[in-house]
């Protein structure tokens, strides 16, 4: 294959965005079809804490979690959720981190560095996952459900036991809504509205099993919890963040944006369409991928491949022949070219990932996007290729 033979596509994706953060928008959405009667009203006026308590509702109804399980929005989208619970709830027993990639490595260096604690590394190579089997059940573990950034997910929640003693903490951002969730594993897990339904960004969600709450009722951290972060009160955990009471002031166009993508997951079906509509994206970016011989996933193994950032590298050797730098310089040439047709945007992998790309399949994609975007990859590549930039 060369560039004289692959000729630029006719057909462009009718809706080309694949960014893993923030996701595209739901399909048919529109800024002017958002309720606006509450701008400008005041954080804690009634009518705006019953529209944000009606959103954590709407949530709990399409996400689908135990009944006795709270739901409670954070700041600083699923960074700061996450956050809230390793600053609140860590210290009470020894803790393990699972890091395979950019932010399970983030979340360990904050549980050694900012909290001073002294947590047990499970790590592996980008594209790999680290052996399960070492989780104690006696210790706290906190890791990603799906790597944002390795296109690696844990492909099933068998290794936590069902009568450990420590705390899960999943940071489940880019898979919420997409992959299922085995929720009795798991006590806390966080999300946030930009990549689990294509929402505005700014504003995280924590949902906490009964353990989790009881740790928050009974444990207090020797390190002041700064306010942004501060799930307590004088008695324990504070109830009225689950009845939709903000931490801090929030964006009420953020939370009708939200319900807005809400209503359309729940009117297309509910958590299992939308685990559907993402399984068929992927099926058909995989189809694509084994069929090209340039490109192949960052994962080897096909049972920890995730569904929604699918993170892929290049196996050409007139790419891989590349000094780090030169590869890096390819997918820039790469991005430039497929964004100057508006064909498709944002599938460059995240900065501290090995030079490759990474598409977004989550729900709110369209499969048929998906299928129009692979002739467009293959044009860029070859021509990118050809380019002098990397002769």
């Amino acid at each position: 294959m060369n560039a004289q033979t692959v000729a630029k596509p006719l057909v462009k994706p009718a809706r080309p965005w694949f960014s893993a953060g923030p996701t595209a928008k739901r399909p048919g959405w529109s800024l002017a079809g958002l309720p606006d009667d509450l701008m400008g009203r005041g954080i804690r006026a009634p009518e705006v804490v019953e529209r944000f308590a009606h959103g954590l509702r709407l949530t709990r109804e399409v996400l689908a979690p135990p009944a006795d399980y709270v739901l409670l929005y954070t700041p600083g989208s699923d960074t700061g959720a996450v956050e809230a619970a390793l600053w609140g709830m860590l210290g009470e027993r020894p803790v393990q981190v699972v890091a395979y990639e950019n932010f399970g490595l983030t979340w360990l260096a904050d549980v050694k560095t900012h909290l001073g604690l002294e947590p047990e590394a499970l790590t592996a190579p980008w594209g790999e996952l680290p052996d399960l089997s070492r989780v104690d059940p006696k210790k706290d573990v906190v890791f990603p459900w799906n790597g944002t950034t390795s296109g690696v997910r844990v492909p099933d929640g068998d290794w936590i036991a069902d009568d450990r003693e420590g705390l899960t903490i999943c940071d489940a951002t880019s898979a919420a809504f997409a992959q299922p969730l085995p929720w009795a594993k798991l006590d806390v897990t966080t999300f946030s509205f930009q990549k689990a339904l294509g929402g505005e960004a700014g504003i995280g969600v924590m949902v906490l099993s009964p353990r989790a709450v009881a740790r928050l009722d009974a444990y207090r951290p020797d390190r002041p919890v700064p306010k942004l972060l501060r799930l307590t009160d004088g008695k324990g955990f504070d109830r009225a963040l689950g009845e939709g009471v903000a931490i801090n002031t929030f964006s009420v166009l953020t939370i009708e944006d939200w319900i807005d993508a809400l209503d359309w997951a729940r009117g297309i079906g509910g958590i299992e369409a939308l685990i559907a509509r993402t399984d068929a994206n992927y099926a058909a970016l995989a189809a694509w991928v084994e069929r090209t011989d340039w490109i192949d996933f960052l994962p080897a193994r096909p049972e920890i491949r995730s569904t929604t950032s699918v993170c892929l590298k290049f196996v050409d050797p007139r790419v891989t022949g590349l000094d780090e730098a030169g590869q890096k310089a390819f997918v820039k040439r790469f991005k430039a070219l497929l964004e100057g047709e508006g064909a498709v945007y944002d599938m460059e992998p995240h900065r501290n990932a090995p030079p490759g790309l990474r598409l977004w399949c989550g729900c709110t994609v369209e499969t048929a996007d998906v299928i129009a975007a692979t002739p467009w990859l293959e044009w860029a590549f070859e021509t990118a290729v050809a380019s002098s930039e990397i002769s």
